[in-house]
């Protein structure tokens, strides 16, 4: 199967008192079917809420694989929708978890390069149970599954549509997959270190890592 994005999705942050500490939220995101304008802060329509913990040119786009989504669907017995784990790219025919960081993929006019990992939070948790699903220890589910998705930035600002294929046009040498990192910064914290290898590594990993 080629590469390419099955659904584009946006959120616009709305009150919601199960929402965390903040009560504001924007993972309710629904699909978009016009062509979109994605710039260095993310896609044209779409706004995170909570801007200490989400968004900024390192999360300016957050992709999840289809493919994930249907291991979930089989795992929690019940439907999920495209665009239902707060991407704005749903993908089909890519790892979006082997993805190296660091690696660029070329979306119709858009370059965008593999960046950063989600971290599961409990308005996630909140979400899915609000979807019908049972929630119980879904962060703690969530992060050992390892497939977290990745966040993109944006290198090249330009336009893409639904059916535009995801062309991977680099690929770095280091090896450090989004796996990887996800491992490195949970599950795993003794890998941490290993990520200082990965050229133009977010700034909020690297003071992480050296932070202790």
């Amino acid at each position: 199967m080629t590469a390419s994005v099955l659904q584009i999705s946006v959120g616009q942050p709305r009150d919601e008192l199960w929402a965390g500490n903040l009560k504001r939220t924007a993972i309710d995101k629904r699909a978009v079917t016009e062509p979109v304008d994605v710039r260095r802060l993310g896609i044209a329509g779409d706004q995170v809420a909570d801007t200490v913990h989400h968004g900024g040119a390192d999360m300016a786009v957050y992709a999840f694989a289809r493919e994930d989504l249907d291991r979930w669907e089989r795992e929690l017995g019940g439907p999920i929708r495209n665009g239902m784990f707060g991407e704005n790219l749903t993908t089909q025919g890519i790892d979006v978890n082997e993805a190296l960081v660091g690696e660029r993929w070329r979306i119709g006019g858009v370059l965008l390069e593999v960046a950063k990992v989600r971290i599961p939070c409990s308005v996630f948790k909140n979400w899915m149970g609000l979807g019908g699903f049972d929630d119980t220890a879904w962060v703690k589910r969530f992060a050992l599954d390892e497939r977290p998705g990745s966040y993109l930035r944006v290198l090249e600002e330009g336009r893409m549509r639904v059916g535009d294929q995801i062309v991977v046009e680099h690929r770095p040498e280091h090896g450090i997959t989004v796996s990887h990192m996800f491992r490195a910064l949970t599950t795993q914290r003794e890998l941490a270190p290993s990520l200082l290898a990965i050229d133009g590594l977010a700034e909020s990993v690297r003071a992480r890592i050296t932070s202790g």
